[in-house]
């Protein structure tokens, strides 16, 4: 009898325990779908369209300008940087300093634009050309098209005509705006003259009036509503749910998503976010609505892109899907959030690190050295260098203005053919000094190594970049 009754007692608690869980699971149910999925989506679109906000972003305040300068420019017009940026420099994170820059955003959306560009007697360039997603659809340079003097056309996604005589190449953007990204080596101070002058004969010129004299318009009209001096980053980091999921859908009009895209375009449609369509958070469904405001917390989420690529040496493997990402949407915005421009692999390699040899995060709290065997310098067939980084992506101030080391500086190579770089907030030592390279005073940092058109070794991965240890 006690045996019943025990079995009776435990079937009741077991009854007890299944409507408890049950409820629980019911109610989580209820959760997930009413409050978890809109917020799961809403995630999803924060990062699918965090690219174009970028990219945007970077273009008004870039373009925000009555004549051309160092950095900023009219649309369809070149601004070409005279010498390496400083540590001041904020308006694009890691940005490089082994080459001369000369950008220009371009507005297809009337007619295609021709660009042209000079010989360069052999001297590395390459032009990226950037759709508004930060794919690069075209790489124009040293290695692709060569360096002769030469005239490309570039239109839009409806453009259907014909190009003209003399017209080497035409590349169809599948945006409306293009991100027209030039870079020309540039071995210190010296070649800045040199540089500048070929970099100042880019133009852009309308195809209608090709082949007639042309000359850019001047004191251009500039839209006084645009925030020029908040750095674009942090312009999309301060935006509510309402303006940034709000642009996204005006962006994705002129700027469609591709065809891959299909199944987060439905997403979005299921948002309320639709190419062209207006947008407001407070007319959409309550838990909608909530979702997409809870969403904008996945700023923080970002750096995860870049921190779950594959490592070696502490130095993360660049993919081979950089700057042409397709559907793997986290890794484009973890790179549009740190190292916005980086262009293809075969034209540029980035290894960067955040951690030291042993995989632990970069701290100015201790002295590093990295080391080069001989005969095991980046295999490029232009040119490398190493830059050191703030957590935020921006060069850090010290009293020697050096921000990164490359091989037209004045390196001591050891008696073995081997090279040490000594990477630590104060000076090694007048020896060493040549090869310092300057930490914060405290706090993280992060590093770039940059490889100009790198050999299949670096490509391949039967080159890596050796660790960054500390110094004992």
């Amino acid at each position: 009898m006690a045996n019943i009754q025990d079995k009776e007692r435990r079937g009741r608690i077991w009854k007890v325990v299944i409507i408890v869980v049950a409820i629980i699971l019911a109610g989580g149910g209820w959760w997930i779908w009413n409050e978890g999925r809109p917020w799961y989506d809403g995630v999803r679109a924060y990062v699918y369209g965090f690219p174009l906000i970028v990219m945007d972003a970077t273009r008004e305040v870039s373009t925000a300008v009555p004549t051309t300068g160092e950095i900023t420019a009219p649309v369809n017009q070149f601004a070409v940087m005279t010498k390496y940026p400083d540590a001041s420099f904020r308006l694009i994170p890691r940005t490089g300093l082994d080459t001369q820059f000369a950008v220009a955003w371009a507005d297809l959306n009337e007619q295609p634009l021709v660009l042209s560009v000079p010989n360069t007697a052999g001297r590395y360039y390459v032009i990226a050309l950037f759709d508004m997603w930060s794919n690069v659809f075209a790489s124009i340079g040293s290695r692709t098209t060569g360096t002769e003097a030469a005239h490309f056309l570039m239109a839009g996604p409806g453009w259907q005509g014909t190009p003209p005589a003399g017209i080497k190449q035409v590349y169809k953007s599948p945006t409306r705006y293009v991100w027209v990204n030039g870079q020309m080596q540039s071995n210190g101070p010296p070649d800045y003259a040199v540089v500048n002058a070929l970099q100042k004969q880019y133009k852009l010129t309308p195809l209608s009036a090709w082949g007639k004299p042309y000359t850019p318009p001047a004191n251009v009209p500039v839209d006084a509503s645009i925030d020029a001096k908040t750095p674009p980053l942090e312009r999309v980091k301060r935006m509510d749910a309402n303006t940034f999921f709000g642009r996204l859908a005006r962006l994705m009009k002129d700027n469609p998503p591709s065809p891959q895209d299909g199944p987060m375009v439905e997403t979005l449609k299921r948002l309320g976010i639709e190419p062209g369509r207006d947008f407001d958070v407070s007319k959409l469904d309550g838990n909608i609505a909530r979702g997409l405001t809870r969403a904008m917390g996945a700023f923080a989420l970002l750096e995860k892109g870049v921190q779950k690529l594959d490592t070696a040496n502490g130095w993360i493997v660049i993919p081979k899907n950089f700057a042409n990402y397709g559907t793997d949407y986290l890794t484009r915005a973890g790179i549009a959030l740190i190292g916005l421009g980086g262009i293809w692999p075969q034209d540029i390699l980035y290894p960067t690190a955040f951690q030291d040899a042993d995989g632990k995060p970069l701290d100015a709290a201790n002295r590093y050295v990295l080391h080069f065997d001989k005969g095991q310098l980046p295999p490029a067939k232009a040119t490398w260098s190493v830059s050191l980084y703030d957590p935020n992506g921006f060069y850090v101030p010290n009293k020697i203005n050096r921000y990164h080391l490359a091989p037209w500086m004045p390196l001591k190579t050891n008696a073995n053919g081997s090279l040490y770089m000594f990477i630590q907030a104060e000076s090694p030592g007048p020896d060493k000094e040549s090869n310092w390279l300057p930490t914060p005073a405290s706090g993280p940092f992060n590093m770039t190594t940059r490889i100009f058109w790198p050999a299949d070794a670096a490509l391949e991965g039967s080159w890596r970049m050796p660790g960054v240890k500390i110094l004992k």
